[in-house]
Parts: structure tokens; C-alpha cells; sequence
């Protein structure tokens, strides 16, 4: 993790806003070893010592970031207050209780396949912010047969919400008795977004999985296990970088 400002750590361990922290700090209520510590401030929660007015500060749990084949009927969150299965359903105790795991991103209810699992605040903001336009392939059944002509304009885009959509790779994989299997690469991702575009198109989907985000593949990954990514999966260049200017 590093070396990070103080209010930016005393926010994330859960004990106040970053307003509040900056506060405590000017009060010279934080202290980093034992020294009290400054406005702008910076410490190392794996190494170093820091506590708030007495109380340690919690230790951050290991960076960590799991691959789920998630099954349809899943929801993409932490918890449900109606009891119906979340992502973290498939984990053991020690890791959906323990290890601060969210979704990076979703994938809807209805929809299954490759999800990220991770407890690493800066991966979570550039997997998905839309301005790195990381790729993510799915393979999705439709209704009926598109024509040439149909593919072609979702190639290029089908506006939603009177907005343009940018352009998507498509794969015809084969057809069977009323529809037809496609696989799409996207560095967009709307609000159901591929459901919405086929529906538009004439053409429903019936089936959605996303089999890739970026480089990352399912694989033989079955249905609801995961499995942990390896850290040079996650320092491939295609993970890397700041936010871009605005």
C-alpha cells in the first residue's frame, strides 16, 4: 500500500470522515509512533503505528483480489436486505466476513460469468472508472438471427438515452433453432447495456456471460468457485496507471 495522507487512512479504517480526521489532526489527537502528528501527514499502516485519540488505528487487511464465476440469480453486492444470494455467498467465513472483499464493478442479476472481488481501493477505481475503458468480452445468446446489416450497426454504436455508445467488436459464434450466439468486446459499460442495445436491435437477449475483463479469462473456472489472481495478473500494464486528467 504505502505511504498515504493520514485522513485519507483515518477514513478508510472506518473512524470519521476525511473532515473529521483533518480535524483530529489539528487538534494533535493522531499520532504516528508514538510523535503527533501534522496536517498532511503521511504513514504506512503496514508499518507504522498510528492511533486517533488513543485508539489504534485498525491494520488494513492484505491486498487481495479473487475471480468469481458468478451464477445467474446473484446479486453483485455485499448484502441483501430481503436474504436473496450475493457474490460473497461463495466465499468461506474468513473471506466474505474478513478480508473487506466488494464487487469491482457489476454484472447483473440475470447475467453470470467473470467477476473481481477485491479489498484494493486503487485496482477498484481504475477497473472501473470509465475513463480507462478497460475491455470486458461477453458471449451472449440472442433472439432470432441478425442480419449483416444489424451487426454492423451495433458495431458502430446504437445510442441509449439519446447518447452515443462507443463502438463493440462482435464474434458471430453460430446459430440454432431461433437464435443466435455472439461474442462481444466492449470498453463501455452502461447500465445493462448489452440487453438494452439487443432489445433495441429487435433481437432479446436470452442468455448473457461475460467470459473475460481485460486479459483475465474464466477459463475452466466452473459456476460459483473462484479463485485467488495471481499478482502478475494484476501488474500487467493493461491494470496500470493513474486517473487521467480531466
Amino acid at each position: 500500500m504505502g505511504a498515504q495522507r493520514l485522513q485519507k487512512l483515518i477514513a478508510a479504517a472506518g473512524l470519521g470522515s476525511r473532515r473529521r480526521s483533518e480535524a483530529w489532526l489539528g487538534a494533535g489527537l493522531v499520532r504516528v509512533n508514538g510523535r503527533v502528528a501534522a496536517l498532511g501527514d503521511q504513514a504506512d499502516p503496514a508499518t507504522d503505528s498510528i492511533s486517533v485519540n488513543g485508539i489504534p488505528l485498525p491494520r488494513p487487511p492484505a491486498p487481495l483480489t479473487l475471480l468469481l464465476n458468478k451464477p445467474m440469480g446473484v446479486l453483485c453486492t455485499c448484502h441483501d436486505p430481503h436474504g436473496r444470494p450475493t457474490v460473497l455467498d461463495f466465499l468461506p467465513p474468513e473471506l466474505a466476513q474478513g478480508a473487506g472483499l466488494h464487487p469491482v464493478g457489476r454484472l447483473d442479476r440475470d447475467s453470470r460469468g467473470a467477476l473481481l472481488l477485491s479489498n484494493d481501493g486503487d485496482l477498484t477505481l481504475r477497473l472501473s472508472h470509465p475513463r480507462y475503458g478497460h475491455s470486458k468480452t461477453y458471449q451472449v445468446q440472442v433472439r432470432g438471427q441478425p442480419s449483416p446489416t444489424t451487426l454492423e450497426r451495433w458495431r458502430r454504436g446504437v445510442p441509449l438515452d439519446g447518447v452515443s455508445s462507443q463502438p463493440v467488436a462482435i464474434k458471430p459464434l453460430g446459430q440454432a433453432a431461433g437464435s443466435t450466439r455472439l461474442e462481444l468486446t466492449m470498453t463501455e459499460g452502461r447500465n445493462r447495456q448489452v440487453r438494452r442495445t439487443a432489445a433495441l436491435l429487435g433481437h432479446p437477449v436470452l442468455d448473457l456471460r461475460r467470459v473475460a475483463i481485460g486479459k483475465i479469462r474464466l477459463g475452466s473456472l466452473a459456476e460459483g468457485q473462484w479463485r485467488i489472481l495471481e499478482k502478475g495478473e494484476l501488474q500487467d500494464g493493461e491494470w496500470a496507471g493513474s486517473l487521467p486528467n480531466s
